[in-house]
């Protein structure tokens, strides 16, 4: 197996909320009040080869979107290390740590939110390329129109605004700005949610059509299991900012190891399936700024023990390219 693309060893990201000057007069008054902290992502260790695609899964607000910022740059790290082919990201001088994040760029979430509604099509796909040198100003227009191309969208169009597009066409838009500065690899987060059914199978293809031609790698980031399981080669689990399981993709959908992942795919549509009544995984998901001690999932869990109310399992190696975090394993 070759060196990874994409090393996170140890990755944690903290938000916190300071206590405003009343709540600091509060604070010296004796009020039990103090600095809220959001753990949205806890000591993350993820590893991802050159040209694999790796699905990233968990319900909402257990830190999957803050994960893939920290992959590109956008949130710094509170704690960890980044490593790109090998190298230390933070170690790199800021002329080498730009060139690097020009290679891992991201697809948002919101087509509608992304993009700058003041700027055309041409400006939003071809200004990065020109001020970072890679392409020349006056190429620009003939780059653009190669780029919307790529995606399947009509290079006419590139002197319109995005408010003159539809959904679909948007999310290609976005597609584009972002192989514009020619990355190797792209951060999806939620690429497809905001689409119709149709658009979202043409938006997947035209994914799987750019990994090929392009040699691209993706995390790509969505709680929708059926387009996971479509796009995916490995499929990474997330539970309140931490990894509970990582396994190929149609060995974790045949044979899902962590109770959590067992009760999310107990609970995927399917026409196999007959009369079968929806049963929600017990309990609400806890608060990042309060996560229970030990296990995170061991409030939900039904086969939770005291040991996962003290003591956090570790994410250990079950079976060939396959990882679980839960005491069950041992």
């Amino acid at each position: 197996m070759t060196a990874p693309l994409l090393e996170l060893k140890n990755i944690s990201k903290q938000f916190a909320q300071r206590l405003d000057m009343a709540g600091r007069i509060a604070q010296k008054l004796g009020a039990n009040v103090r600095d809220e902290v959001v753990h949205a992502v806890d000591r993350v260790d993820l590893a991802i080869q050159p040209g694999e695609v790796v699905g990233l899964v968990g319900e909402s607000g257990c830190g999957k979107s803050t994960l893939g910022r920290v992959v590109c740059g956008i949130h710094p790290q509170t704690s960890g290390e980044r490593w790109w082919q090998g190298v230390n990201v933070d170690a790199l001088s800021a002329a080498d740590k730009r060139a690097m994040q020009l290679q891992v760029q991201m697809i948002f979430q919101d087509p509608y939110a992304s993009l700058n509604p003041r700027y055309r099509v041409e400006n939003i796909i071809g200004e990065a390329p020109v001020v970072h040198g890679l392409v020349d100003r006056r190429q620009q227009q003939e780059y653009v129109a190669s780029m919307m191309q790529k995606v399947g969208l009509d290079p006419s169009l590139a002197r319109r605004f995005p408010h003159q597009f539809s959904g679909g066409q948007r999310a290609r838009i976005g597609i584009a700005r972002a192989l514009a500065v020619k990355p190797k690899f792209l951060v999806c987060d939620e690429a497809v949610a905001a689409l119709d059914v149709s658009i979202q199978a043409q938006v997947l293809n035209l994914f799987i059509q750019l990994r090929e031609e392009l040699k691209l790698t993706y995390l790509f980031i969505s709680h929708d299991l059926g387009v996971v399981r479509h796009l995916s080669d490995r499929v990474v689990i997330m539970y309140l900012g931490r990894v509970v399981e990582t396994a190929p993709a149609e060995e974790l959908f045949s044979q899902p190891n962590h109770p959590y992942t067992q009760a999310l795919l107990a609970e995927v549509p399917s026409l196999d399936v007959r009369k079968k009544d929806f049963v929600a995984i017990k309990g609400e998901i806890p608060s990042p700024l309060h996560p229970p001690s030990g296990c995170h999932f061991h409030p939900r869990c039904p086969h939770a023990m005291e040991r996962c109310k003290i003591e956090a399992p570790v994410l250990k190696t079950i079976a060939v390219n396959r990882q679980s975090a839960c005491h069950l394993n041992e």
